[in-house]
């Protein structure tokens, strides 16, 4: 069917093309440093990218800054920029708990979110758990109840462990069973993270 020539456009509803592809990145030939505001359904939207931008944020009580992409998560600004390579990168999809960190007090997936979405929180990853060189208790009973094997997904099942436990210090094992069922182990070992569990209290004291 042709275009009638006469035909009167509809009414715009204050959203057009060119705003949608300035909010999906499309057809956006300069890099910006600075956000730019666009109005989308009525309200003005922050734009970022796709050029590099400062991003700072708060990682095991420091200050870290890098100039980074938008898309960039926040597992790979720690492991590619600031060298925490505890949290590891496995199925990148948000669902093994292998990258889990703790970002204000609750465990999150450092690979489902962006890291310039994590400035201003806190954030402590497994390396921010121990005290210089000594293990924390969690640690200790993961090799006392050797609970690892291939160590893939150990660092996210210690931090998830630890922050279990500082919420729930009276576990029963069915609250352990539930409460860490957002971590994998693909080589099975859970009889021996369970043992963890019940084995130690947030206090850091063996029961």
């Amino acid at each position: 069917m042709k275009d009638d020539p006469t035909r009167k456009p509809e009414a715009s509803s204050g959203f057009t093309r060119r705003d949608f592809m300035k909010i999906s990145g499309v057809g956006v030939a300069i890099p910006l440093v600075a956000p730019k505001l666009v109005r989308a359904a009525g309200e003005e939207v922050a734009v970022y990218g796709p050029g590099k931008v400062p991003v700072t944020l708060t990682v095991n009580g420091k200050k870290l800054s890098a100039q980074l992409e938008p898309r960039v998560t926040l597992l790979d600004a720690l492991r590619d920029n600031f060298d925490l390579t505890g949290a590891k990168r496995v199925c990148d999809r948000g669902v093994c708990g292998a990258c889990t960190v703790l970002m204000d007090g609750k465990t999150v997936y450092s690979c489902a979110l962006l890291a310039i979405d994590a400035q201003g929180k806190s954030i402590t990853t497994i390396e921010g758990l121990a005290q210089g060189d000594s293990l924390t208790p969690v640690m200790q009973a993961f090799v006392a109840n050797d609970a690892q094997q291939c160590g893939f997904c150990t660092p996210g099942f210690v931090v998830a462990t630890t922050n279990f436990l500082e919420q729930h210090p009276h576990a029963t094992p069915e609250d352990i069973r539930r409460g860490l069922s957002g971590n994998y182990c693909r080589c099975g070992t859970y009889n021996g993270i369970r043992a963890v569990a019940l084995a130690t209290n947030p206090e850091g004291r063996a029961s």
